[in-house]
C-alpha cells in the first residue's frame, strides 16, 4: 500500500476520532462533499504539520471546497 494511502487511512481515524465519530461515517461525509481526492493528494503538507492543523483545513475544505485560513499553505 502506498505511503499516501496509509497516511490518508491514519488521517481519516484520526479525524474521525476527533469529531466522535466513524471513519466511515466520515469517509461517506467527504465521497459525498467530493473532496476525498483532494484531502489524499494532501498528503506532502497534512503529513508534515500538527494533526489540528490538518484537521482545521479539512473542515474549511468541507464548508467551502476550500482550506482554511487557520490551515498551513
Amino acid at each position: 500500500m502506498p505511503k499516501e494511502m496509509d497516511f490518508f487511512i491514519y488521517l481519516l481515524e484520526a479525524y474521525a476520532q476527533e469529531k466522535g465519530r466513524s471513519a466511515s461515517e466520515v469517509l461517506r461525509e467527504w465521497e459525498c462533499l467530493g473532496v476525498v481526492q483532494v484531502i489524499y493528494d494532501n498528503y506532502l503538507m497534512y503529513h508534515t504539520e500538527a494533526l489540528e492543523n490538518a484537521f482545521a483545513d479539512i473542515d474549511g475544505i468541507m464548508k467551502m471546497g476550500m482550506p482554511s485560513a487557520t490551515g498551513a499553505r
